[in-house]
Order: structure tokens, then C-alpha cells, then sequence
């Protein structure tokens, strides 16, 4: 197939700099490229390319039906919650995403909140630059205390690609592993239900997609549940937590900790109950658990490469 011409419209979100977008370049001749594509200056570019590469700009029924040439939509992303695929698929446009290209970014950083939060390296790293160190007659602080994941129970739901890359990391660090049931029905042996892991957990982390069967799945009951120390780790949607009820259990210490990359706004108001929230248990990253530098060149590569087997085609 034919492929002249083609547009990214959000390269700022992912790339700064420091990747090679060589094979992007190379799969197409002629490229458009935006930071940040405006909506007056999306619909112009959608009728005179044959590719679009798109993170997260929406395109739904109207965009497309204004693409003309469009043969093929590369989502840099592996989720397609921003593409019309009904309407995609009636206009024959192919849409292709890319899977399991941060994995390792991601189980990094689930276990790097983990580790923060029972260290309490913020913390004790605070305490050393405001001198408590110097001024200390031991040769150590024991201000805080520290647990180790040795022997501890960590909870999964969303047992995917990253789930189980998460618990087999876990497993190393010689954790036990518990994953939750998809559904009622679901009989797998080795798997248990939500109200059972919950109250059994030290750590949970979720990995499930946000859709309208987990919008608001740990709520203030489930919360309610979990033990006063357990930590909640979360790098998959926000939208899966009850930001209020998360918020009200570490401030009441009904939870241990939380480290959070994803919240339900994104970007977040500046008046986000979360963000001005000044607690030692509570650790937020900008979304930011796919994005080393490594995982960023395998989307590239990988959306090249789709790109490259429809020219082929």
C-alpha cells in the first residue's frame, strides 16, 4: 500500500530530545510534525495525509469522516480509548496500536513507590538535609521506620502483561503473590476474590483497564478493608480510585501509604484534592511510570514498524 504523507500530532508528549525517530522518518516520505495539534489545524492536516500518528488527540466520527486519505491510524499508546474504532473500521482506516512496549518502565516504577514508601526515603532524606544527621549523637537515625517486603503480601488486580511482570518481581524480592478474580465467575484456583485480597494484602497494586466495570473500583469500603498499614500502589487509571476516600483513609491512617502515578484528572487542576495534600504516606508522579527513556524509542520503533508492515501490504 501506497503511504505519502503522514502527521504526528502530539509529539511533545512523548519525545524531548532523546530518542532516534530514524525508522519514523523512514517509513513515510513526507512528514508533518506537531508538538500539539490545534483542533482548526487537525482538521486541515487530516484531509491531506495518509497516516496519522496520535497519543492521546481524540479522534472520533467527525475528524475521521473529514480524512479523505486516511489509510492508517498508529496510536502511540497500547490503550485506543481515543479513536472512533467503530466508525475507523466502517471507513476502512486501519488502527494500530503498540503493546507491551513499557513494561520494564513500568514494573520499575511500581516498585521504586514501594520501596519509597517502606524506607521512607523521603523522609529520612529531608531529615539529613535539615542537619538531624549531623546533629545526631548515634552513628545512625532510626526516625522512621523501615519494613522490608520480605514475607509480605502483595495483591494484583489486572493479572496482563504487567501484572504478571509485577509479581514476578515481587517473587524475587520474596513477596507472596495473590492475584484477584476478573469476575464472580471466574474459577481459576489460584485466584481469589476482591473482598478476600483486600483484606489479606500488605501491598496492592493495580494493573486492570479503567472502563465501566473498575471506574471507582477501591472505593471507602474497599479501603475500609485493608489493613491500617497495607500500601496502595497505583499505575494504571485513576479514575480506579476514590480520590476523596483514598485521601481520607491516609489522613485518618487507615492506610499505610500510597504512591500514585495517575489520577483522574490529568493534568491535574492546581486545586486537586490530592496534590495539596501534605502527607508523608501519600507520593505522586506525573504519570510518568512508562516513560524512561527506553521505553519511549521501543513506542517509536514499534509504531514505525506498524507503519511500515501496512506500507508493505
Amino acid at each position: 500500500m501506497k503511504l505519502s504523507k503522514a502527521a504526528f500530532l502530539d509529539l511533545a508528549s512523548i519525545y524531548r530530545d532523546d530518542l532516534d525517530l530514524t525508522a519514523l522518518k523512514n517509513s513515510v516520505p513526507e512528514w508533518l510534525w506537531f508538538d500539539n495539534i490545534s483542533e482548526p489545524e487537525l482538521m486541515d492536516v487530516l484531509a491531506e495525509v495518509d497516516v496519522v500518528v496520535s497519543n492521546k488527540v481524540f479522534l472520533g466520527e467527525e475528524q475521521l469522516r473529514k480524512a479523505k486519505r486516511l489509510k492508517l491510524v498508529c496510536i502511540a499508546a497500547t490503550g485506543t480509548n481515543n479513536i472512533d474504532l467503530k466508525v475507523a473500521d466502517e471507513l476502512g482506516i486501519t488502527v494500530r496500536n503498540v503493546r507491551a512496549y513499557a513494561t520494564a518502565s513500568v514494573v520499575q516504577h511500581v516498585f521504586t513507590l514501594l520501596l519509597s514508601l517502606v524506607t521512607r526515603i523521603d523522609e529520612y532524606r529531608l531529615a539529613v538535609q535539615r542537619g538531624k544527621w549531623s546533629s545526631s549523637e548515634y552513628f545512625s537515625l532510626l526516625d522512621f521506620p523501615i519494613h522490608e517486603l520480605q514475607g509480605k503480601t502483595l495483591g494484583i488486580v489486572g493479572y496482563g502483561e504487567l501484572g504478571k511482570a509485577v509479581a514476578k518481581v515481587a517473587s524475587a524480592f520474596g513477596m507472596n503473590v495473590l492475584v484477584a478474580k476478573r469476575n464472580p465467575e471466574d474459577e481459576r484456583s489460584e485466584r481469589v476474590n476482591l473482598v478476600e485480597l483486600l483484606e489479606k494484602v500488605d501491598v496492592l497494586s493495580l494493573h486492570c483497564p479503567l472502563n465501566e466495570g473498575t471506574r471507582g473500583l477501591i472505593g471507602q469500603g474497599e479501603l475500609a478493608l485493608m489493613k491500617c498499614d497495607a500500601v496502595l500502589i497505583n499505575t494504571a487509571r485513576g479514575g480506579l480510585v476514590d480520590e476523596r476516600a483514598l485521601l481520607e483513609a491516609l489522613e485518618n491512617k487507615k492506610l499505610g501509604g500510597a504512591g500514585i502515578d495517575v489520577i483522574e484528572q490529568e493534568p491535574p487542576a492546581s486545586d486537586s484534592l490530592l496534590l495539596q495534600a501534605n502527607l508523608s504516606n501519600l507520593i505522586i508522579t506525573p504519570h510518568i511510570a512508562w516513560a524512561s527513556v527506553e521505553s519511549r524509542q521501543r513506542l517509536i520503533d514499534g509504531v514505525a514498524e506498524n507503519i511500515s508492515a501496512l506500507a508493505a501490504s
